[in-house]
């Protein structure tokens, strides 16, 4: 990533945080929350710090009490980025989990859920996944995505876009400053076909819906507030995929 801004208030990992399991799907492991039996399916593709980020597995149990399946893979292998290793920059680390690796790790896992009945699937995005999720709606593998403080993500992929999406962004962020998020949204106008939605948080920065201190009030609640917002659109997407 262009800037140490991704790279900020790393997580302390837990490999035994959540209340979920870890599963083996596709060759991947993944933690995993919810009943199978919902049918309705999220993908949370995390930033660089990976899976066993605590706030991230926190998020994955909430949205799987709104009523679906939750799976969050391990994109990167056991090796997140480290910001201590000085001898491997995220530039570096980067050249080893490029985004089109994911891109092309999700597509089997995809099918590995459909094989299961798992259908219809939606996919958020945090940082570095929000590339990855970008992807997939372009390509219509998903039927909804989310994407949340993204990186990488040019207008020319917002522009290819074929299913609802929507953008939470921070007015803090060198990564997607509002002036392209703005620019994301007067694209997605342009596409009455598409559904979407595009706002921008006030007084965070990038990273806000998953490395928030949990003891900061103000900062938990921003980031219980892109939470819901990210939830009800996939209640409303994934919902209604299933009426036809």
């Amino acid at each position: 990533m262009s800037g140490p801004q991704c790279c900020e208030n790393p997580p302390t990992l837990n490999p035994s945080c959540g209340s979920g399991r870890l599963e083996k799907i596709a060759g991947l492991n993944a933690y995993v929350t919810g009943l199978p039996e919902s049918k309705l399916t999220v993908l949370l593709v995390p930033d660089v710090f990976g899976y066993e980020a605590p706030n991230l597995r926190k998020l994955a149990d909430k949205v799987a009490a709104a009523g679906f399946y939750v799976v969050v893979p391990d994109y990167f292998y056991g090796d997140p980025y480290n910001p201590e290793n000085a001898e491997r920059p995220i530039a570096v680390w980067l050249k080893d989990h490029g985004h089109h690796k994911g891109f092309e790790d999700t597509k089997p896992i995809i099918e590995a859920l459909k094989s299961q009945g798992l259908s219809p699937i939606g996919a958020a995005g945090f940082c570095w996944g929000a590339k990855v999720v970008v992807e997939l709606a372009k390509c219509g593998l998903i039927q909804a995505a989310v994407l949340l403080h993204p990186s990488f993500v040019t207008l020319d992929d917002i522009k290819e876009v074929k299913v609802p999406i929507s953008v939470l962004g921070a007015e803090i962020d060198r990564m997607s400053p509002p002036e392209l998020l703005k620019q994301f949204e007067e694209a997605l106008a342009a596409k009455p076909e598409v559904d979407s939605f595009v706002k921008i948080f006030p007084k965070v920065s990038h990273g806000w819906t998953v490395r928030y201190n949990a003891g900061d009030a103000e900062a938990v609640k921003c980031a219980e507030e892109a939470h819901l917002d990210m939830t009800e659109w996939f209640v409303k997407y994934l919902n209604e995929c299933c009426r036809f």
